[in-house]
């Protein structure tokens, strides 16, 4: 019986996937059997699709199909996902980064043009990928990540570690070359974990306002329990998913604690649902420390953020 070739697997497992209901079956099936396979990417599938698998390929492939057609999320198979080119691993401790996030970030480094070395916080970090890219990309980003789940912590902290950001910011840089930033990290709820210690820790000064505070808190509504894709419903914390009975409940309770906290001017920048944001703009004024700047949609053209500035 002769050996089935790359392009066969591929062919089977993509009607195979479509049948479990696997969204963007052909991508996932690529990135599948790429990963099994140990291909450097997907694209070089394209370059053996005549190559003969072995039954030991078979074999390593057979688990994998099996986990994806279960629902589980092709990142926690893979092990990892790119985030803005950042490279994160993902697994079930935190919830999975998703690309429309990304605009959290241009977002920020559009708003911190001119800010010398920012203090940046980002409350409910999970896997770290929003604090790892404004490190990276912000020059002398000093980033405090924190979350409440210890579990995300250990993972966000392993994703710093891969990404080469050390404890502090290295305070030596050639002329005209960027500074890099630097990452910590802290362990409560909401801004609670921004402590006085925390703050010396990640800024160098305890008394140090935040310069821009970041957000990607729990917004799905408690009666959605159930009834969302099985890749989030049995597999991403449900801790990171449930906001309360509308969603805000988390959302509301970090913007009563940002009183006196920031910097004249700095903005909050919030990631929420699209009929949420309407929502937050009519209590605007429950804040009066704040003003509402705007509601913003995701590359998609979809409303995702909201963006707040501290008086």
């Amino acid at each position: 019986m002769p050996q089935m070739t790359v392009l066969e697997i591929l062919n089977r497992t993509k009607v195979f996937f479509e049948k479990k209901g696997v969204p963007d079956a052909r991508l996932d099936a690529e990135y599948i059997i790429s990963h099994g396979l140990g291909m450097k990417s997907r694209m070089d599938l394209y370059l053996n699709f005549e190559k003969p698998l072995t039954a030991t390929e078979l074999d390593t492939l057979r688990p994998l199909v099996a986990r994806r057609a279960n629902r589980e999320p092709l990142q926690h198979i893979v092990g990892d996902t790119s985030f803005r080119g950042h490279i994160v691993k993902c697994d079930p401790r935190a919830l999975i980064p998703r690309p429309e996030t990304e605009s959290l970030v241009d977002m920020a480094i559009e708003r911190l043009k001119g800010v010398e070395s920012p203090f940046i916080v980002e409350v409910g970090t999970g896997t770290a990928a929003i604090s790892i890219a404004c490190a990276k990309e912000i020059a002398g980003a000093k980033v405090l990540a924190t979350d409440i789940s210890e579990e995300a912590l250990s993972l966000a902290r392993e994703n710093a570690e891969a990404n080469e950001l050390s404890s502090t910011a290295s305070e030596s840089s050639a002329p005209g070359e960027k500074r890099p930033g630097s990452l910590q990290f802290a362990q409560g709820d909401l801004l609670d974990a921004v402590t006085g210690d925390a703050v010396a820790t990640a800024a160098g000064d305890a008394a140090a306002k935040i310069d821009c505070l970041i957000a990607n808190l729990p917004y799905i509504p408690d009666g959605e329990k159930g009834k969302l894709q099985p890749e989030v419903d049995k597999y991403d914390p449900e801790l990171a998913l449930f906001g309360g009975p509308d969603g805000l409940t988390l959302v509301r309770k970090l913007l009563q604690q940002t009183e006196g906290k920031l910097s004249a001017g700095a903005p909050i920048l919030l990631e929420i649902g699209s009929e949420q944001a309407e929502v937050l703009k009519n209590e605007a004024g429950n804040y009066p420390w704040l003003d509402f700047e705007g509601i913003h949609k995701d590359y998609c053209g979809n409303i995702r953020f909201v963006s707040y500035k501290a008086k």
